[in-house]
């Protein structure tokens, strides 16, 4: 009888805030699927790595495995690096099957993770100003694909739609322009009273501590407007119902 797995495939950080969340997406994931073995493995940074986390697997005698990447877009990792090292283990293993489902994407439920996210950051307020005053600015992780730097420019105008917000707009924190300076400078000259950062990530890091640093400086240099951190996606739980839902795609 074929036993099933699944195997979380995610970035990596060095941080170890980074780690960790991620190990608790994937014991959250285990308690919702108990039949089934939920392992990870990162591609760098951290361990296990993905063929540790798929070697594991295999000494449960799991047979079909179903890789779910922990990516929000379709970038080079899930087009590229996942597959290729998917691909070796299969060689390297007869017998065993990989099913690699489609990345976490635009996704409805992440759309409302991230409202809530940036709802969240209203807690820390010191003034009443109405959302027609406030800028929304979502940053992104930024690619040299253009596909996916227009996604998340679609999902900032998506969440300025719903929150009725002042203003949307998109900056990345690399790799594509706008830069996250010229954003957070953009944003600053809109006239509004308050501008929301959104770091639009799935994990604490590197990423999120640079763009908290730039608000905190940005909000240095323009005294007269508010501005507001957003918490990053972690591990609300429309973001666990999407990877969840990946599962049960593959299932």
């Amino acid at each position: 009888m074929k036993k099933s797995g699944v195997m979380i495939c995610g970035h990596g950080s060095r941080h170890t805030d980074a780690v960790r969340e991620f190990e608790e997406l994937v014991r959250a994931l285990s308690e919702q699927f108990p039949d089934l073995h939920v392992r990870h493995g990162f591609l760098e940074f951290a361990e296990p790595d993905i063929p540790m986390g798929l070697n594991e697997l295999r000494t449960e005698n799991i047979d079909t495995i179903l890789a779910i990447p922990a990516m929000l877009f379709a970038a080079g990792h899930v087009k590229k690096d996942i597959p290729e090292i998917l691909d070796a283990f299969i060689k390297d293993h007869h017998g065993v099957t990989i099913q690699l489902s489609r990345e976490l994407g635009p996704d409805p439920k992440l759309v409302h993770a991230a409202k809530a996210r940036i709802e969240e950051s209203l807690e820390l307020a010191t003034a009443d100003i109405p959302w027609a005053e406030t800028a929304l600015l979502v940053v992104g992780r930024g690619t040299k694909d253009d596909a996916v730097n227009n996604l998340v420019k679609d999902i900032s105008q998506t969440l300025g739609r719903a929150l009725r917000a002042g203003h949307a707009r998109v900056c990345y924190a690399g790799s594509a322009a706008p830069s996250l300076e010229e954003g957070l400078n953009e944003a600053a000259g809109l006239g509004v009273r308050r501008v929301i950062v959104f770091p639009y990530l799935l994990n604490t890091g590197a990423l999120v501590q640079k763009i908290y640093t730039a608000t905190d400086q940005a909000a240095r240099n323009h005294t007269s407007i508010e501005f507001l951190k957003a918490p990053y996606l972690g591990n609300h739980p429309d973001v666990i119902d999407t990877f969840a839902a990946r599962i049960r795609e593959l299932l």
